[in-house]
């Protein structure tokens, strides 16, 4: 039995070890793993010699989550079409609130894992531990191995990723945001192909995880409002499912259901009112909760 003050660490501090990983890896069933084994590592260790229980929890979750990032580096390489973080979803009538499980702020839009995805795993863990939860860049240099002034240049080049990307800046009224998104969903349940590319910028880009398992997904990103929107309509036009608009990483989405099973989460970036991205997850490993 772990002893009483361990647990109490880990009561306090768990959250916290869950919303580093999540942010850092992108999955939601990675970071679990991972905050099984720093749990693990923890009662291993004691706490008796810890002065500061968040300090190295954080310090033991970013390592995991550093070699599980190499790692993934290669696995994805070999995926099948696009790779998306596996999506918080929140549906009308769906019981379990997901905010039990991850803190949902700007830091999880599914805009900003998306371009984290295009960051090398140094520069990712960096921008998450210095720019999300705010450790001192000597901090950061002890846990990922480099000098102050070699993270402080990670943490420049991420942000400059950053900066290029305007979905991954732009945090949109939530307001203006669920008016498009009830738009959309109303265009996708009806079939209105003339209403859904009118919710569309015209240079609007779309692409769906599927993992390999969904036959006829697409495989590269779409761009264009009338390619979107018939990728949509192809998809899901003669398949009996339902549109609801529900929440996708904090922001207002859409969570397709057939015969109340989730089989995709649309999650939209609206800009000046028109969708300027649509990243749709479908493979059913990254839906199973």
């Amino acid at each position: 039995m772990p002893a009483p003050a361990i647990e109490e660490a880990w009561l306090q501090h768990r959250r916290l070890v869950l919303d580093v990983a999540y942010r850092m890896l992108g999955s939601l069933s990675d970071a679990e793993d991972i905050v099984a084994e720093a749990y693990t590592r923890l009662v291993e260790h004691g706490i008796e010699q810890l002065h500061d229980p968040r300090g190295w929890l954080i310090t033991v979750t970013s390592r995991l989550c550093l070699d599980r990032l190499r790692s993934a580096a290669v696995r994805r390489r070999a995926y099948v079409g696009p790779w998306l973080p596996e999506p918080i979803v929140s549906r009308p009538g769906l019981g379990n609130d997901p905010a039990d499980r991850v803190t949902l702020d700007d830091s999880v839009r599914m805009a900003l894992l998306v371009v984290l995805e295009q960051l090398s795993p140094a520069e990712r863990t960096v921008y998450v531990l210095a720019d999300v939860f705010a450790l001192s860049f000597d901090e950061v240099a002890a846990i990922v191995g480099r000098t102050p002034a070699a993270c402080r240049q990670l943490a420049v080049r991420a942000r400059a990723r950053l900066a290029e990307d305007a979905t991954a800046r732009f945090r949109p009224d939530p307001d203006d945001s669920r008016r498009v998104v009830e738009r959309f969903a109303w265009a996708c349940a009806t079939g209105d192909l003339d209403a859904l590319v009118a919710v569309l910028h015209a240079d609007v880009s779309g692409d769906f995880d599927s993992g390999g398992v969904i036959a006829n997904a697409p495989l590269h990103r779409v761009t264009g409002d009338r390619a979107v929107a018939n990728v949509l309509h192809a998809a899901f036009a003669a398949s009996g499912a339902s549109f609801v608009v529900g929440s996708v990483n904090g922001e207002p989405g859409v969570i397709v259901t057939i015969a109340d099973f989730v089989v995709a989460a649309i999650s939209l970036t609206v800009i000046d009112e028109l969708v300027v991205t649509v990243h749709g997850i479908g493979n059913p490993a990254k839906l199973n909760r």
